[in-house]
């Protein structure tokens, strides 16, 4: 590799600090700090290591002849642990070492960075390790703590740079200049607030270094170290090589190479071979190496998937087959393939829009039950449950500091614990703003971190919306009216319900962002039409015969007669779609049978394995309805 392409893979972090040492005596080092990170071998190459040693590598091209270290637990040790380091370091610093390390106070620390900042013997540098664990709270500092910080912020503006006496020419890469430049002090923290708010401020010799998180380029170059650990590998080729890099590195997006390091010491004890790259990240994401999604059983269930919804889903075949077209995008791995990072995306979006009780939540169950053979496997949020900003705290988990956030969301929690499900947001027009803000990072990266900074990775669910919108809408003066209405054809409840789904995501919410995530992932369901509605009808009656033949071993039947009339009563008004026939079956037929049967038990009546006749239907002028039982 060449000069170039190693300067290009270098951390930013570390190029700053290898530029800003001349000038600057004190370095805040926050972020990404226990990842690893691209060094050069002896042989040129490059290799992920901790931070330290990266940090090492760099302070060396600066003529530094050791490091030293100090934690709050473990004290004061010379790095590297080699002779000549920590000979040296022992001798200029009169170090008292007990297994490699001297424990030390901040007041002792105080010292050692003096002397540091004022060595001419040799160069070095001092890093401040777990820096953000030195105080409980570092805006209520005591005495001690307060007398350490003073004392560190003073030097760092007194420090001036020196040139050293005795110069030895280390290895990799060419001997620096011997110009001025400061021994540094360095601060590791996780964040730059872990220190006191002061300490930094209008400080022009401090300087804080952010440490992110590697992009594709540099994955790509870590990705080749890792190749050995899978399987195969033998077999492959030097184009397979870089495809498996390519591929590792874009499955990866938004991790830290510490992930590339842990999926592959997975794919090493699971046995996956470098051509399945892609499921030794998945497992490392959500911890099941078992995909659903590449049974071959699933297929075979979707393939017969319209006929299978259709018993259970009555008069939706546009919605149904739209969403199974996209169960077909999903299985086939193709689910954002117009994207070079699309693999990261949840495996389906489904936005369900259409009037109430057309059976938008039932073909959620459904679809449920297709894939994962339990419709009880789909994770249900009601979302006018989050009305308020406030409760985002729920959903998504508390930032931290606030009272519960180590409990974490219940969203975040339940995809962790169920990676492979569907997720339903019902009436999702009921959320809060703010709280839908949450789902661009969903739709987008497939992934969500809470407020213990735990992530859960969407990449492997469905994500189901349910909305009303677009059934009524305001007139020009705020006045709710119906936009669409039962006799209107498809096409026109179609393109009027999108039109005011785009308009409300566009203008009353100003988020068109979210739309455009969603895409063409719009499915409108059709009001319930009259023959529809005896369908209908006609499962649900079926429904209450099987359960009064569970629960009394008796066989219900009805005159055709009485039939009729009960279903012409049930589906006189299709405005609340399913659920309506539901509710006037309850009313007129369940409610009169449950007290007629009711009466019999208490007579002593009711035989078991009969048969009982629903002979007459019959309501008083007081709207009460009776049964004539034979």
């Amino acid at each position: 590799m060449s000069t170039d392409a190693h300067s290009a893979l270098t951390p930013r972090w570390v190029r700053d600090l290898e530029r800003l040492l001349p000038i600057r005596s004190q370095f805040i080092v926050a972020g990404n700090i226990r990842d690893h990170f691209l060094a050069p071998l002896d042989d040129g190459s490059l290799t992920p290591v901790p931070l330290v040693r990266c940090l090492w590598s760099a302070l060396q091209r600066q003529d530094c002849r050791f490091l030293l270290i100090y934690d709050p637990v473990g004290g004061l040790r010379p790095y590297p642990n080699e002779p000549p380091a920590v000979e040296l370091a022992t001798q200029l610093f009169d170090l008292k070492l007990q297994d490699g390390a001297m424990p030390m106070s901040l007041d002792s620390l105080s010292g050692v960075m003096q002397r540091l900042t004022r060595m001419r013997e040799a160069r070095c540098a001092l890093l401040v390790d777990f820096a953000s664990r030195l105080v409980r709270h570092p805006d209520q500092l005591d005495a001690g703590e307060h007398r350490f910080f003073l004392a560190a912020e003073r030097l760092a503006v007194q420090a001036v740079p020196v040139m050293v006496k005795n110069r030895m020419p280390r290895e990799p890469g060419p001997l620096a200049d011997n110009k001025p430049r400061f021994n540094p002090v360095l601060w590791l923290l996780n964040r730059p607030q872990d220190l006191p708010s002061w300490f930094a401020l209008d400080n022009a010799r401090v300087e804080s270094l952010t440490v992110g998180l590697p992009d594709f380029e540099t994955r790509e170059a870590a990705a080749r170290s890792y190749f050995t650990l899978f399987r195969q590998m033998d077999e492959a080729g030097p184009g397979e090589r870089d495809k498996f890099a390519r591929d590792f590195a874009a499955a990866t997006e938004g991790l830290p190479l510490t992930a590339l390091s842990d999926a592959a010491q997975l794919a090493d004890r699971q046995g996956i071979a470098f051509r399945d790259v892609e499921d030794a990240v998945q497992c490392y994401k959500v911890g099941v190496l078992e995909n659903p999604w590449k049974k071959p059983y699933l297929r075979q269930r979707i393939a017969g998937a319209a006929e299978f919804i259709e018993t259970r889903v009555k008069g939706q075949q546009q919605a149904v087959t739209k969403s199974v077209d996209i169960l077909m995008r999903s299985v086939m791995g193709l689910t954002g393939a117009q994207a070079r990072s699309g693999g990261n995306r949840p495996r389906g979006v489904l936005f369900f829009a259409g009037p109430t009780g057309v059976g938008k939540t039932e073909l959620a169950k459904t679809l449920t039950q297709l894939v994962f053979g339990d419709e009880r496997a789909y994770l249900r949020f009601d979302m006018s449950e989050f009305a308020e900003e406030h409760t985002g705290a729920r959903l998504l988990g508390a930032p931290p500091g606030y009272v519960g956030f180590e409990a974490g969301g219940e969203l975040t929690n339940a995809v962790r614990d169920k990676p492979f499900s569907m997720v339903l947001f019902d009436e999702v027009e009921k959320a809060h703003p703010r709280i839908l803000d949450k789902f661009l990072q969903i739709l987008e990266d497939g992934r969500l971190t809470d407020g213990r900074g735990d992530t859960a990775y969407f990449s492997e669910t469905i994500l189901v919306f349910t909305s009303n919108l677009g059934i009524y809408v305001e007139d020009a003066q705020g006045r709710r009216i119906q936009n669409v209405q039962p006799g209107d054809s498809y096409a026109t409840v179609e393109s009027r319900v999108k039109g005011a789904i785009a308009d409300y995501f566009k203008y009353r919410l100003s988020r068109p962002e979210i739309l455009n995530r969603i895409g063409d992932n719009i499915v409108v369901f059709n009001f319930i039409t009259p023959p529809v509605a005896e369908r209908i009808f006609a499962g649900m009656l079926d429904n209450v015969v099987s359960r009064v033949r569970e629960e009394h071993q008796l066989e219900l039947e009805l005159e055709p007669a009485v039939r009729r009339e009960l279903m012409a009563r049930c589906i006189d008004d299709l405005s609340n779609g399913g659920r309506g026939i539901g509710n006037q079956l309850e009313s007129l037929f369940i409610n009169p049978l449950a007290r007629a049967l009711f009466g019999l038990d208490l007579e002593g009546r009711q035989r078991q394995g009969g048969k009982l006749r629903v002979a007459e239907f019959k309501e008083s002028e007081e709207k009460i309805v009776t049964l004539g039982l034979a």
